[in-house]
């Protein structure tokens, strides 16, 4: 039975995962008094079957500065947030060199440290430097940041539940919203959940995929026109689309994914354009393909290959563990063909509770704004759970402060034509 809830409060947070929590945290420490309410529980959805990649391989000014933030928070505590500072690998073909060459010239410029190696030999010499039983050909771009990792789902969120409440913010799970009080200029006034309705003088709702519910209860256009950069008016497009991450997992022991000088494995991500066999020779497949993984508890965990669902889903219940049929074998082959350690791993697959459905925007990029006078919007367009500053940023600018690394997430972009620079990658996920 979830605890009584106050008849008001100043600030009320809906969604108890990374924005929620980072937001409670940042508020509290503030000095603010913080109500969080979640439907089910601490690291129920998305952030909680999260991979867990900290990484800030983008090719978009703005996601690059904000992840930049994000690492340092990370970083601030990696005992209670449950952070390997690894680092992450990005791999590709000659089509990815222009992007990741240019990611790495912003990542110079803002300080954030990685190194690029360019043409297939000094590619395939510094991974072989980091692994002797390296094999994936016809890579001739590497981006290696040297911040960055992973992070356990679940532990980190508890743990950034726990700095939040230790600050004094309070958690109550087993609490759905189911609507709003709103006054003539727009304002909610009171907030009615399943367990009473609270007054409150400011709203941040932080619930990942299930924004669009959240969003429609306070009355925000399901469909919107798009300005394009160029002037032209792309109209009445969905607010909100669906993919669903494909991730899975292998039984192998993480002490033996490991470089060879013994320390923990970076994260890596390859993305390919050579034919793809399994160990039997098989053909997987012959069209361009992209894989990322890490060290987890006791396998090791990754994905890729995401499934566009469409523009409206059922996540009661969140969708979780579902892939398509081929998916764990494309996933084994690829491991197998970068390091020969893998050969053999397709019997040791295991599906797991991972992945999930994502709620992408209509420019897949970030909503972080006030969408009505007193409710701040954290849509992060499944970007989520490695944007743990996020959170500090919003605190921000609930105290009157302005935000340049949330700037760029206002929604007023979609009117003025102010976008993010798209990639030219041919790979979707990049």
């Amino acid at each position: 039975m979830a605890e009584p809830l106050p008849d008001s409060v100043p600030v009320l947070v809906i969604g108890a995962g990374v924005h929620g929590l980072s937001t409670a945290w940042h508020l509290a420490k503030q000095g603010q008094s913080v109500l969080v309410v979640d439907r089910t529980g601490v690291a129920a959805g998305a952030s909680g079957i999260a991979c867990g990649v900290i990484r800030n391989n983008y090719f978009q000014p703005a996601m690059s500065e904000l992840m930049a933030a994000c690492v340092e928070v990370w970083e601030s505590d990696p005992q209670a947030l449950h952070y390997h500072g690894s680092g992450y690998i990005a791999l590709g073909p000659p089509a990815q060199e222009s992007d990741l060459i240019e990611v790495h010239e912003r990542q110079q410029r803002i300080g954030y440290p990685s190194e690029l190696y360019v043409g297939e030999e000094a590619v395939a010499a510094h991974m072989r430097s980091l692994y002797g039983d390296w094999r994936a050909p016809g890579l001739t771009v590497c981006l290696h940041e040297r911040a960055g990792g992973f992070a356990f789902n679940k532990e980190s969120m508890l743990g950034l539940a726990g700095k939040a409440e230790e600050a004094g913010a309070q958690i109550v799970t087993g609490v759905e919203v189911t609507g709003f009080d709103q006054d003539n200029s727009g304002a909610v006034t009171a907030v009615h959940t399943t367990a009473g309705t609270i007054r409150t003088e400011q709203v941040v709702v932080a619930v990942g995929p299930w924004i669009a519910s959240i969003w429609a209860m306070l009355g925000l256009p399901a469909r919107i026109d798009v300005r394009q950069p160029d002037g032209s008016l792309e109209p009445d497009l969905p607010m909100w689309t669906y993919w669903y991450l494909q991730e899975g997992e292998i039984e192998f022991d993480p002490a033996l994914f490991v470089t060879d000088d013994g320390k923990e494995s970076p994260v890596l991500h390859v993305d390919s354009d050579q034919t793809l066999r399994d160990d039997a020779a098989r053909l997987i497949t012959s069209e361009p393909w992209g894989v990322y993984f890490k060290p987890d508890r006791e396998t090791v965990q990754g994905g890729a290959q995401p499934l566009r669902l469409g523009h409206a889903i059922d996540i009661d219940p969140y969708p979780t563990g579902t892939v398509e049929p081929g998916f764990a074998d494309m996933w084994c082959a690829a491991l197998s063909h970068c390091l020969g350690r893998f050969e053999g791993a397709r019997p040791t697959y295991r599906q797991t509770r991972s992945g999930g459905a994502g709620a992408f925007t209509v420019d897949n990029f970030p909503v972080f704004d006030y969408m009505r006078p007193n409710v701040f919007v954290a849509a992060d367009s499944n970007h989520g759970y490695k944007m743990i500053a996020v959170g500090r940023e919003i605190a921000r600018v609930l105290a009157g402060e302005h935000s340049s690394l949330l700037h760029p997430f206002r929604f007023e972009r979609f009117e003025t034509g102010d976008l993010h620079p798209v990639s030219h990658s041919p790979y979707p996920w990049s």
